[in-house]
């Protein structure tokens, strides 16, 4: 298998908030392939993030469905202080929650933590 990671897929409860989170809160541009009952946003290293509803995608995997925090984070990398910064904020002004206000980090960066409005957290770095 190649070390390879294409699409990061969200189970979300409320397709259309989360569509307005991502694209209008935080500015991730839609592709056109996102129709029905998914949304697959682009990213500039031509991964893709999709938003797909929570139980169609435990379904879909045959999976239940725990709820909580998964044991993981989904980061990215800004290039100034001030993009953590001002990122954090619209995502708080999105209707995200900030679980970590940016901070200097243990491992020599500036970082802080957010949650999207299905309890996915994101780390700002």
């Amino acid at each position: 298998m190649q070390p390879r990671l294409n699409i990061i897929t969200l189970g979300v409860q409320d397709l259309g908030k989360a569509i307005q989170f991502y694209r209008d809160g935080l500015g991730w541009p839609m592709s056109g392939d996102s129709v029905g009952d998914f949304a697959i946003l682009k990213t500039s290293t031509g991964n893709a993030l999709a938003l797909y509803p929570r139980d169609l995608l435990a379904k879909d995997a045959n999976a239940m469905d725990l709820g909580g925090f998964g044991g993981i984070t989904l980061a990215q990398n800004v290039e100034t202080r001030e993009e953590v910064d001002r990122v954090l904020s619209e995502a708080a002004k999105s209707g995200g929650k900030i679980f970590k206000p940016a901070q200097e980090a243990d491992w020599g960066g500036y970082s802080g933590y957010f949650a999207d409005l299905d309890g996915h957290v994101w780390e700002l770095a």
